[in-house]
């Protein structure tokens, strides 16, 4: 074990946050506020960035799918980076990332140099949500801990309330238009690099940790293998071409070998055994089925909006944001209800069987469906995933050993982004072949929107019969792509069913369970994420 540093002091939990220690946190805040931030700007603008850009429906899912699997893929291997290299370096290096992919979406001539981009906003991004919450725990001490946890929960909530009609007014702007959604987030991101560059002296600690590498590529090449055949086939290729065995296969295979390396492995990216408690695997299937209905829901909706009610980008926003309110009251009063009751079951069990029911209702959209209707399943499905998000989280880490937090959380994390990664790609490519076949069917005979292509089509510029036939085919297979999406809010709903209620972790943050000496207590060491087990740090 070795020692290198930002500067000469040892690691060790202040007494009370510094001056610089504090000024690090804002530096942070800014770089969460722009990881928010991203997502929620970009996504009601995304019609107008397809069609601008000559793309098809199903890279519009690929716009989405690259950066959430690159995140996904990359958040565990940066928490094991963090035990092995400088963590103000790996966030600079994460803020590095974000500012280029944004430059380079921001200058994107085509939907390809888009999607590239994406990817490293993804890595950026999954930097930042990984070493966040590292640095946190290192930085400010226990007891002032929920103070500023409480500043990165109104950044979220912020981020994520302004995000759609921000991303609106953006997109039409006169000149940039839609470019600016990509650039308005580098400033801040630039500002956080340069506080963070000021402020940000913590020493590194190495501990010996064998990254397993192997492990994540096999999970990422067998999640992506079979993602692509689901969003490419019958579309870049036939069903029943020589790709479909090849990417099948090689995707089954590929997941099998990493089941297999993770089991043998001292420091999985995924602890198999983890599985073993019947909370942590009950709380895993719900975020992943809370992955697919949620994003399924937010990548969805602008299209609906956009190209069946010809709603504007700016309108868009605003008529989002009942879902983006609904996830942060129910967040925020669900949270407050559990800590004040230690009741969590009957909530969660609530949100699932809201979620349930917005799902449902947006399965009923059809082309005479009234904006109303609309607007309430949005708002349901947002209060129903709201119950959920951060709650499933807290089960889960009540119900490990104090040891295990880390790991139960990134798995949380993982399976709810891939969770996300299937629905957008699964669902998109569904949605894709669904809008063309209708079309196909109702517009006018020898018109360019029905002779199936991909392309979304430029509302503005179609003749009345044509614009109708595109309006009606976006209503029903809206419609029909949330039908697909009740059975998962359904199985949602019994994961949630099934799990016990128990007690939650003790007033100082431990987990009932075999304690880890010394954790937990407010006279104690605290540990960190950035700690292995039982392993002694330098200094």
């Amino acid at each position: 074990m070795s020692t290198t540093s930002d500067s000469p002091v040892a690691p060790q939990a202040p007494a009370a946050a510094t001056k610089g220690a504090l000024m690090a946190v804002y530096g942070m805040l800014l770089a969460m506020f722009v990881a928010v931030l991203a997502p929620t700007v970009v996504t009601v603008a995304l019609p107008r960035i397809v069609t601008e850009l000559g793309g098809s429906q199903s890279s519009y899912t690929w716009i989405v799918t690259a950066e959430l699997l690159a995140m996904t893929a990359t958040v565990p291997l940066w928490g094991k980076l963090a035990d092995l290299y400088s963590k103000k370096r790996l966030l600079q290096i994460s803020l590095g990332l974000f500012v280029l992919g944004s430059i380079v979406a921001g200058l994107a001539g085509s939907v390809w140099v888009l999607i590239v981009s994406r990817v490293a906003q993804g890595i950026g991004a999954g930097g930042l949500t990984a070493m966040v919450p590292v640095v946190m725990a290192v930085i400010v001490p226990f007891r002032e801990r929920g103070k500023y946890m409480g500043l990165f929960g109104a950044v979220f909530t912020v981020g994520t309330i302004i995000g759609p009609p921000l991303g609106g007014i953006l997109a039409e702007t006169p000149g940039l238009g839609w470019r600016l959604c990509f650039f308005f987030g580098v400033p801040f991101a630039l500002l956080s690099m340069v506080v963070l560059q000021r402020t940000f002296h913590l020493p590194t600690t190495r501990r010996a940790v064998h990254v397993d590498y192997l492990g994540a590529a096999l999970i990422v090449i067998g999640a992506c293998a079979l993602l692509v055949w689901c969003s490419l086939a019958g579309d870049v290729f036939a069903w029943g071409s020589v790709w479909t065995p090849v990417l099948v296969a090689g995707g089954v295979i590929a997941l099998a070998l990493a089941v297999w390396v993770e089991a043998r492995s001292p420091e999985p990216v995924i602890p198999l055994a983890l599985f073993r408690n019947r909370a942590v695997a009950l709380t895993t299937l719900a975020s992943l089925l809370v992955g697919i209905v949620m994003f399924g829901g937010t990548v969805f909706v602008p299209p609906y909006l956009q190209l069946s009610q010809g709603r504007s980008p700016a309108q868009t926003g605003l008529l989002s944001l009942p879902m983006a309110l609904g996830i942060v009251l129910a967040s925020t009063v669900a949270g407050r209800l559990i800590s004040r009751t230690g009741r969590w079951k009957a909530i969660l069990a609530g949100g699932g069987v809201l979620a349930a029911a917005g799902t449902i209702m947006l399965a009923m959209v059809g082309e005479d469906t009234g904006l109303l209707w609309f607007e309430i399943a949005i708002t349901l499905l947002g209060l129903g995933v709201g119950c959920l998000l951060q709650n499933l989280v807290l089960v889960a880490q009540s119900s490990v050993d104090m040891r295990q937090l880390g790991v139960a959380t990134s798995a949380l994390s993982f399976f709810r982004s891939l969770g996300g990664s299937i629905g957008v790609t699964v669902l998109g490519a569904v949605f894709a072949h669904r809008v063309q076949s209708i079309i196909g069917d109702r517009a006018p005979s020898g018109n360019s929107v029905g002779s199936g292509g991909d392309a979304l089509p430029d509302l503005s510029t179609l003749p009345d019969a044509a614009r109708q036939a595109v309006e009606q085919a976006y209503a029903i297979a809206t419609g029909g792509i949330f039908l697909l999406t009740v059975p998962f809010a359904v199985a949602m709903l019994v994961a949630v069913a099934l799990l016990k209620q128990r007690p939650l972790a003790s007033p100082f943050g431990a987990p009932p369970g075999p304690p880890n000496k010394g954790a937990g207590r407010p006279d104690g060491p605290e540990p960190t994420l950035a700690q292995g087990p039982d392993v002694p740090q330098a200094g």
